[in-house]
């Protein structure tokens, strides 16, 4: 018998999923599949292994889960925490259940908290004792961070918070130092406040090293946990819904039809219908079909069209490549935006060809910038996070987060000019993109914004 445990890393979600199972006896289980799970097919039968278990830590919010996908291709059975929330068919786990994978047992700890049903598994193999070795710890510990309790919603933040502190301090810490930990997401989602950059830790580094972990009351760890803490993504109460239903099955990502830019007018004509421009900052600035909104392809792509984009909007794409068109589908995929219609064939070489109108979007260094802000013709538009802006901004900004940019818009004089910044210029695309749109038409961009304001040593302003 080998132990087959792998851990396959989906970036853009920043999402750990994994692989368990027992080669010899030829079973395996998936723990927090996402939902274009060709990928876990793939190992199994490279394993040798079939998938007979699927299971949920906790019903996900920042992804469309594959437990559905997943089964419909393996006929494996579901399992998941207690919740009166499913809506579908699942075997329900309470604290100390056992699931037989060969010679592999997982162990479920009832660890509410990050959401009330979440679960953690034990995972306990028969050639290292009759210990568990390891933990998948789900969205409760992640490195140097843990599960946000505010996630769930109407009101029952400081309840789950001091759940939280349980099920850290009584169930997995006891643990001992040596066991490993799994958890569900690594650096860069939203589940915790700021998670580590390692995928894999223990519970002794975590003791250490982890400021989650330090030894503190009950009511000094609620007051900790949520103080400070992030505004969630608008997509996490929608995606909640959509898991707990259970998404609907496709059976894989579509493949998208390309159209001409003629086509692709067309399309656009339809007042439901949203052009999405996933190329960099500086080339959409450089020239953009009207009306288009600037996401860029990075590694946040996936948060900020869930934060930005309705999901019953019919969306066209541009790209720049093959390549990043595909993962662009990927991405939407995983994030549950089903109403993909095309893109447009050629990229913006074949739109500029056919002699389509172009629109572009100013762009300033800082140093422009620190030059004209006390031009009084001028709004200096900061759309960072609150508390990105009360740790010091360029004098004079004003402040609306991105987000909340289309519901504020009447806050802004479409007579000015408008220079919008954020931490890297990523945001600011976004929402000069989303200025331009609704009819402002004297907008810049700020490429490398704060960083490169500070990399200059320009005047910082602390707002009051």
């Amino acid at each position: 018998m080998a132990l087959v445990l792998e851990q396959i890393n989906t970036e853009g979600l920043a999402l750990l999923s994994y692989i368990v199972g027992d080669d010899k006896a030829g079973v395996a289980a998936v723990i927090d599949p996402r939902r274009d799970v060709d990928i876990y097919l793939q190992i199994a039968r490279s394993r040798g292994v079939r998938i007979t278990h699927i299971l949920e830590t906790h019903i996900h919010a920042d992804f469309v889960s594959g437990v559905h996908e997943l089964q419909a291709r393996t006929g494996a059975t579901i399992y998941g925490g207690k919740s009166e929330d499913y809506q579908f068919q699942i075997q329900q786990l309470s604290e100390g259940d056992e699931l037989q994978i060969g010679t592999v047992t997982l162990r479920a700890l009832h660890t509410p908290g990050h959401t009330p049903e979440h679960i953690c598994l034990l995972i306990h193999d028969a050639q290292q004792g009759k210990e568990p070795f390891g933990v998948l710890t789900g969205d409760t510990l992640f490195n140097l961070d843990v599960g946000r309790p505010d996630l769930v919603g109407t009101g029952t933040e400081k309840k789950q918070a001091a759940q939280l502190y349980h099920s850290l301090f009584d169930k997995l810490v006891p643990l001992g130092d040596r066991v490993e930990v799994y958890p569900c997401h690594g650096a860069g989602s939203s589940c915790g406040k700021s998670i580590g950059d390692r995928q894999q830790s223990t519970i002794g580094n975590e003791r250490i090293f982890s400021d989650a972990l330090k030894e503190r009351t009950e009511a000094e760890f609620v007051e900790w946990i949520l103080g400070d803490m992030p505004e969630p993504p608008t997509h996490y109460s929608r995606l909640k819904k959509v898991n707990a239903k259970g998404a609907p099955i496709k059976g894989c990502v579509p493949t998208l039809q390309p159209f001409s830019p003629q086509e692709f007018q067309q399309k656009m004509a339809d007042e439901n219908t949203l052009v999405i421009d996933t190329r960099s900052m500086l080339a959409f600035g450089g020239g953009h079909i009207p009306g288009a909104i600037n996401i860029a392809l990075q590694s946040a792509f996936p948060t900020w069209m869930g934060w930005m984009i309705d999901p019953e909007k019919t969306l066209l794409l541009v790209v720049e490549s093959a390549r990043d068109l595909s993962l662009v589908t990927e991405q939407l995929f995983r994030v549950g935006y089903d109403n993909l219609v095309g893109y447009l064939h050629d990229g913006m070489k074949s739109w500029q060809n056919a002699g389509l109108p172009l629109q572009h979007l100013g762009e300033w260094t800082v140093n422009e910038l620190n030059q004209h802000k006390e031009d009084s013709t001028l709004t200096v538009l900061d759309v960072r996070t609150d508390k990105e802006f009360h740790s010091g901004c360029i004098p004079g900004a004003e402040h609306i987060y991105v987000p909340h940019l289309e519901k504020k818009l009447d806050q802004l004089d479409k007579n000015k000019t408008l220079a919008t910044y954020c931490g890297s210029g990523y945001r600011a695309s976004i929402a000069a993109s989303l200025l331009q749109k609704h009819g402002f038409e004297k907008v810049i961009n700020i490429p490398g914004s704060w960083s490169a304001w500070k990399s200059a040593d320009l005047p910082v302003q602390q707002p009051a």
